[in-house]
């Protein structure tokens, strides 16, 4: 099938680049060409060489072509190449020059695709001899100052890497060895010695400049793509300069995630990454700070890539995961990391390494939901990664547990039976032969594999791991033990041999192994056939092998081996096993490592004796491969060729001589032979011996006397090497130049007692050491007097023992200070209370030990006592007195307290309460005190909580732990004794009463807006007993690492130093106890002053409306909240009036718009925050259309207005209160106007001055001002013109009040 032509593009792994996809399905097997590395960008001096390299993928290989933008690639300029070894592709230009700079562009291109990315060349211009001053003025300008440190060392043949020492000093110890394994160096203990002196160094200087220095982290590749290395630093001076190395460069660094270097700080950790790292970033890095270093790591990016990457991987909880990757190249070890976080090996991960270092394996032991994740594999700068999941299985993991719970009782209850198990376990291991190793493919290290084709496949499962080779190289005599044990063997990884197969009856269940073996040790080689029947040949190097050539060939049933008794160099070569058509190869390696001979070694590692000054030899023969590297060592410090030190080495043999041997030579000897194959080592000790040191002060004076003095020293630091046989001793009086021989006491006690003194005089001692090799310098006393007095000091408080009515007994302790003298004796003085008279106990004479029986004493009488020491000098100040003690016979022990109670308790306290106990004659006697006691619920012991016993009946236990369960107890005392305890029925918990959980607070908020980028605290005070566990969730999950979580006993604090639109949410705190609980929420609204919405357009599609349409803000994606508020104004009102708010779309139409005005619009974007800035439109306005005005002229008609007179308003009939007014009134019309008339019972009114009479406006109206008992009557108005007559009449009633009083006032 013809795939058709397309054209998709893709996403690249390498940033910058373009990939091009040809077919729409690319078929199994093919992939689209891509960079794994593309060229980078390159600044060079002119007339200096620029490399470009790219590194593609792509199957079938792609073609490479190689452009730039301004014209054509000349080959004399340019030069191409492939190179095989690194599978680069390399573009050079010999001699760069300014016309070469350009934007470059690398095409790769197949069948099924294509890819390209551009990078750019600048030159930068060199200097001109021929130019003017002018021009090298500039010149000068523009010339870049790189700062440089101080280079290390170079590395010389036969010592040490300098970078290897440095890098020691900044690591922690748990990644010395692999630093030391990147160095090829498998044994370092020989550098402690030297490290450790190194780090003291670095200490001092460091102590300068900074004032805390620790978590140093070593440079690694995280899973962002990012290389992170740092510390945590407390600098002295705040403005101390931080300058980063590499190789001793200056490297600038900026703080923005776009910088190539980062420093990222957080309080006192700094972080320094390197973004996007590429195989130029690789070198040896170093922090200093103020000129002083405290970082140094090595970042290496070998050129390695993942043939077999991780998979995902699935488990059931309780079971273990194992991620496993194949590299292109060997490496001691990857980075494996999950969230961010780089795993060690231990109890939770193992991680292994195959012999040939290429299999790297992860096992993720005892897998729990908590291990899902993406884990990542880092080789150098090239990463994989796969995903985890753990499916949950709760009855496994209940088994699990209920199996570890078993087993610890089991281990608990049967210690000693566990102990002599492994015992036995042991002495069967000693008393059991090693057991041959299993031929290989047939269960042992290898597994072969028989194929339908004929195919055979011997793969490595196992091998010696680096700590396994490092044990074998650091002890001798454990290879000695296990010589028979040391054929190192590696199983082939691959498929067998091919071969065209004819006969499928015979197959290979297993292929034969690399072998690797000893010179003169014995090797085998074996493979099993699936047929028993079948024979087969052998071949070295293609070459048949028969009995002839020196090997064993036997067959049993299917199992075919090749034995070589004792193997030589030559036996090095090629194996391979025949058998009906069928092949099977393997490398048989003889190696010959240093050896040293048993009895050589015997005598090598007894003790050597000398003498100082005297010359210490060792010689030792040696054999193995040449060349071997034969080092000496003196106390783990390399020996070298010397003034008195001299090393000569041959291939069989070598000698060690130290001359001038001093006692400070002591120690260990060792040699350490290496060649290719192993190191050997051997061990010897030197032993010099000499005169004694001095013997050792200060001397301490043990008395002091008027006819003795005594005193004692230190026995020598170094005696030399052999024991202290005596002490001789000298004397010198003060004041005197002779010195007197007191003789030689024994060594075994340096303790000296002068008896020949004079009293008031004082001496100066001389010792001296003796030993078989010589006596030591003098050791000389300061003056020490004799026969000075100097009193003791006091003992301490006579203790009463026992009191009974005639006999009290005393006890004491001696006094520290004796006065420099032994003490004698003691005397003992009493005294009655309230008396002030001390009478002398002892009067016979000094009592010599310390206790007494007083018996001068009456019944029933209070005493207190006294006793003081005496020496030579005699004695000293008396000792407080003792506690007042009553002369009479013991008490009986009080009974049991009664209604012992808890009053109240809290987190740390207790509140106790009882009963005195009842006294009972003869039996149980007054109590005079309580000792209350408590004692933790998995504690046997009980503690008192007071020294002392207390009077009242009452106590508050203080100092308890919160939560904490306790056992409670109260015990009456007095002289005769403690009563029986009396205790709680129950335990007591340290808690107040039980409280379920309740928030308390009035001003709690359920819903809060913060501005992006403030902090956000919330106090959430709750009311709980016992102590309650508090959680947090943000819409029902954990909340995130940054938010920082402060609980108490009454309540909980939230905080989030910055906050972010991400942190926005309903935020749930839990408050749980044994009571109950309760939960609150809290929804927290982060955000920001919104963004104005884009232009406004105006839209009328019907008139007297206008549409607004504008373009959303861009905050509308991360606010839900945000909508838009309408307002406008125009030409008539000048005021801006809101028309539409909370609208959620991007438009909206305005209605009735009046013709022949301007209108403004404005459009604000509105969040919980605030307002954002308006969106404005221009004017706006539709013209209004005016028609021609038209003015119709009615023609005239004649109008009469005459009219007959007439009432609009007739009169109304009236009742009017007797003495009030009364207005009377009617509406009249008529043209032309009417004469108007009022009548009173037909009596014309108009003349008549008691009324008043209007006319205004056709309203007529007749006032009475006061209505008198003869104003009822008809009323009646006439009106008149020359058109005619109209008449309106109407009754009008008085009432008179029959109820109206006068009031008289008083006189």
């Amino acid at each position: 099938m013809t795939a058709l032509e397309v054209a998709i593009k893709k996403m690249s792994r390498v940033p910058g680049v373009i990939v091009t996809q040809y077919v729409e399905q690319v078929p199994a097997g093919k992939t689209t060409p891509d960079f794994s590395r593309k060229p980078m960008p390159l600044t060079v001096q002119e007339g200096r060489k620029a490399i470009f390299r790219a590194t593609v993928t792509g199957e079938p290989a792609p073609t490479v072509t190689w452009g730039r933008n301004k014209g054509k690639l000349d080959q004399e300029k340019y030069r191409t190449r492939f190179e095989g070894r690194t599978k680069e592709y390399i573009l050079e230009i010999p001699k760069a020059t300014p016309d070469l700079g350009d934007t470059y562009k690398c095409n790769i291109s197949n069948e099924y695709g294509e890819a390209s990315c551009t990078f750019l060349l600048k030159v930068a211009a060199g200097s001109d001899k021929d130019q003017g001053d002018q021009d090298f003025r500039k010149m000068l300008k523009k010339t870049v100052i790189v700062t440089r440190k101080k280079q290390l060392p170079p590395k010389k043949e036969g010592e040490i890497d300098p970078k290897l020492l440095e890098l020691l000093v900044s690591a922690p110890k748990k990644r010395y060895e692999k630093i030391c394994l990147d160095f090829g160096v498998s044994d370092f203990r020989w550098l402690l010695k030297r490290l450790n002196q190194m780090k003291k160094e670095r200490a001092e200087e460091q102590a300068k400049v900074v004032e805390g220095l620790g978590n140093v982290k070593q440079i690694e590749v995280k899973p962002n793509g990012r290389a992170e290395f740092g510390f945590e630093l407390t600098p002295r001076n705040p403005k101390s300069a931080i300058n980063l190395y590499r190789d001793g460069i200056l490297v600038p660094y900026g703080k923005d995630n776009n910088s190539k270097f980062r420093l990222q700080k957080i309080g006192t950790k700094f972080v320094f990454s390197v973004k996007d790292p590429q195989p130029e970033d690789a070198g040896f890095y170093q922090v200093d700070v103020d000129e002083t270093n405290v970082l140094a790591t090595d970042f290496q990016v070998p050129a390695v890539e993942f043939t077999g990457k991780i998979k995902d991987v699935k488990a059931v909880e309780c079971d273990d995961a194992v991620f496993q990757c194949v590299l292109s190249k060997p490496l001691n070890g990857i980075t494996w990391s999950v969230h961010d976080t780089t795993l060690e090996d231990g109890d939770k991960y193992e991680i292994t390494v195959s012999e040939d270092k290429l299999i790297h394996t992860l096992k993720v032991k005892d897998c729990a939901v908590a291990d899902n994740g993406t884990y990542y594999a880092i080789a150098g700068i090239t990463s994989s990664s796969a995903s985890l999941t753990v499916k949950a299985d709760p009855n496994r993991r209940k088994q699990k547990e209920d199996d570890l719970a078993k087993l610890a009782l089991e281990q608990q209850v049967k210690p000693q039976e566990n102990e002599d198990l492994e015992a036995a376990e042991e002495d069967a291991a000693e008393a059991t032969p090693s057991p041959a190793k299993p031929a290989p493919g047939d269960g042992g290290d290898g597994k072969g594999d028989s194929k339908a084709d004929g195919e055979g496949d011997g793969n490595a499962s196992g091998g010696k791991t680096d700590k396994d080779m490092k044990d074998g190289e650091g002890d001798n005599k454990k290879e000695e033990d296990d010589a028979t044990n040391q054929k190192k063997k590696r199983l082939r990884a691959g498929p067998l041999v091919p071969e065209t197969v004819t006969d499928r009856s015979a197959q290979f269940v297993s292929g034969l192994s690399d072998t690797t073996a000893h010179v003169d040790e014995r090797a085998e080689l074996s493979c099993k056939l699936s047929n028993e029947t079948s024979e087969g040949n052998w071949y070295k190097d293609g070459k048949l092998l028969t009995p002839k050539d020196g090997v064993t060939m036997i067959k049993d049933g299917a199992c075919h081996k090749l034995i070589i008794d004792s193997c030589k160099e030559d036996d090095s070569a090629m194996y391979r096993f025949e058998a009906e058509g069928r092949k099977s190869e393997a490398t048989l390696s003889v190696q010959d490592p240093p050896k040293i001979n048993p009895e050589a070694l015997g005598k090598f590692t007894k003790t050597v004796t000398v003498r100082a000054g005297e010359t210490a030899e060792w010689k030792l023969p040696i054999s193995g491969r040449t060349p071997m590297n034969v080092q000496w060592y003196k106390d783990d410090e390399e020996v070298f060729s010397g003034q008195n030190s001299k090393i000569e080495t041959s291939p069989t043999e070598s000698q060690l001589r130290l001359t001038k041997c001093q006692r400070k030579n002591s120690g260990q000897v060792q040699i350490k032979i290496k060649n290719e194959f192993g190191t050997v080592e051997a061990v010897s000790t030197l032993v010099v011996l000499d005169k004694p040191t001095a013997p050792q002060g200060p001397v301490d004076i043990m008395e002091s006397a008027v006819t003795s003095v005594e005193f004692k020293w230190k026995p020598p630091k170094d005696s030399g090497g052999c024991p202290i046989l005596g002490y001789i001793l000298e004397r010198q009086q003060a004041g005197r130049n002779k010195w007197t021989n007191l003789g030689e006491i024994p060594g075994s006690n340096p303790t000296y007692k002068d008896s020949d003194v004079d009293p008031g005089r004082r001496y100066c001692y001389r010792i001296k050491a003796k030993t078989a090799d010589g006596i030591s310098d003098y050791l000389q006393t300061e003056d020490i007097p004799a026969g000075m007095l100097r009193y003791p000091g006091s003992p301490s408080a006579p203790k009463v023992s026992s009191a009974f009515k005639d006999c009290i007994n005393l006890i004491w302790s001696a006094p520290c200070d004796t006065g420099g003298t032994k003490i004698v004796g003691y005397n003992l003085e009493k005294h009655k209370k309230g008396s002030t008279y001390w009478s002398l106990v002892n009067q016979d004479g000094p009592i010599t030990c310390t206790k007494c029986a007083v018996k001068d004493i009456f019944e029933g009488g209070e005493y207190e006592f006294r006793v003081s020491a005496i020496n030579l000098s005699g004695a000293g100040d008396p000792s407080i007195p003792c506690d007042t003690v009553i002369a009479r016979d013991p008490m009986k022990p009080p009974g049991k307290v009664t209604d012992l109670k808890l009053t109240s308790s809290n987190y740390t306290t207790f509140s106790l309460a009882w009963t005195k106990p009842k006294e009972v004659k003869e039996v149980e006697d007054e109590a005079q005190g309580y000792y209350v006691g408590i004692r933790p619920l998995e504690s046997l012991e009980w503690t008192r909580c007071n020294v002392n016993p207390i009077a009242r009946t009452s106590y508050t236990v203080v100092g308890l732990k919160a939560m904490e369960t306790y056992w409670v107890r109260v015990i009456a005392t007095n002289y005769g004794g403690n009563g029986e305890p009396q205790c709680f029925d129950k335990y007591i918990i340290a808690m107040p009463p039980p409280v379920k959980p309740k928030f308390k607070g009035r001003n709690m908020k359920s819903f809060m807006v913060v501005k992006s980028g403030n902090t956000v605290r919330l106090q959430i005070n709750f009311e709980a007993s016992p102590l309650p566990d508090i959680c947090w969730m943000k819409d029902g999950f954990p909340v995130a690492k940054h938010v920082t979580i402060s609980n108490t006993d009454k309540g909980s604090q939230f905080f989030i130093p910055t906050a972010e639109r991400s942190d926005s949410g309903i935020y749930t705190i839990t408050v749980k106890n044994l009571v109950g609980l309760e939960s609150f929420n809290v929804e927290i609204r982060v955000t920001d002053d919104p963004k104005p919405p884009g232009p406004v357009e105006l839209d009328q599609n019907i008139p007297g409306t206008v549409t607004l349409s504008w373009t959303p803000s861009p905050d509308e994606k991360r606010d839900d909240r945000l909508h838009y508020m309408v307002t406008q104004r125009d030409s008539v009102k000048p005021t801006w009036r809101m028309v539409a708010d909370n609208l959620y779309n991007n438009k909206f139409t305005v209605v009735n718009t009046v013709p022949g005005r301007e209108y403004y619009f404005r459009v604000f974007a509105k969040n919980d925050m605030s307002l954002s800035a308006p969106s404005e439109t221009p004017a706006w306005g539709t013209k209004k259309e005016r028609e021609k005005f038209k003015l119709t002229i009615r023609e005239r008609k004649p109008l009469n207005l005459e009219s007959s007179p007439s009432f609009i308003v007739p009169l109304k009939r009236r009742t009017a209160p007797k003495g009030y007014e009364c207005c009377m009134s009617c509406a009249i019309k008529g043209n032309p106007s009417p004469r108007v008339t009022w009548y009173r019972d037909n009596i014309s009114l108009n003349t008549d001055a008691n009324y008043y009479i209007t006319n205004v406006c056709g309203v007529c109206s007749l006032f009475i001002l006061r209505v008198g008992s003869t104003a009822g009557a008809e009323y009646k108005v006439a009106i008149q013109n020359q058109l005619g007559t109209s008449e309106s009449s109407m009754i009008l009633n008085v009432r008179v009040s029959h109820h109206h009083k006068k009031i008289t006032p008083p006189s």
